[in-house]
């Protein structure tokens, strides 16, 4: 059974990796995010769930603000084929979350570890990221070194990466 937001937290407690929630009005872009979220601590992320041509999902986390060339990311990534976007279905059957919802700590409900993870360098320098905690009415705050410990939790090991200049225009 999938986790929902209150036993994320619950496991996060438990593993005693350190977090701080915050509730909000439901978010669904980085411009509403923006515009509703008031001043949360940390760098907020934006999170891409994509696939590839040979069906393999990646979950990519950058900065809210970060361009994201697709085609640039391939090979970062080790894509096999092109790079889109997953459909909601194949989202929630992997990671148990609705579009808006899309989040590093959604790999709590990965246990079968099909989802590659990305997450980009200048995130995991912050001195907090933000992350929704399978909802979009919070947001958690974590350290990249607490993340770095959830994703050992969760059996995942994030590739870093240094994001691909965006496209040019």
């Amino acid at each position: 059974m999938p986790h929902d937001p209150d036993s994320l937290l619950a496991l996060l407690a438990r593993h005693q990796i350190v977090a701080e929630t915050f509730d909000h009005p439901p978010l669904h872009t980085v411009a509403e995010s923006k515009a509703l979220r008031g001043a949360l601590p940390g760098l907020q992320t934006k999170n891409l769930f994509l696939r590839d041509g040979k069906k393999t999902y990646f979950l990519v986390s950058v900065a809210e603000d970060a361009p994201v060339n697709l085609k640039a990311l391939r090979d970062p990534l080790g894509a096999r084929g092109s790079l889109s976007f997953a459909s909601p279905e194949a989202l929630y059957e992997m990671l148990g979350v609705l579009p808006g919802s899309v989040s590093l700590l959604a790999l709590v409900n990965d246990e079968a570890r099909l989802v590659n993870v990305a997450v980009d360098r200048a995130l995991m320098r912050a001195a907090a990221i933000g992350c929704h905690p399978l909802t979009n009415t919070r947001t958690t705050v974590l350290t990249p070194e607490a993340l770095k410990t959830f994703l050992k939790v969760t059996g995942h090991r994030a590739l870093e990466i240094d994001l691909p200049p965006p496209a040019p225009t």
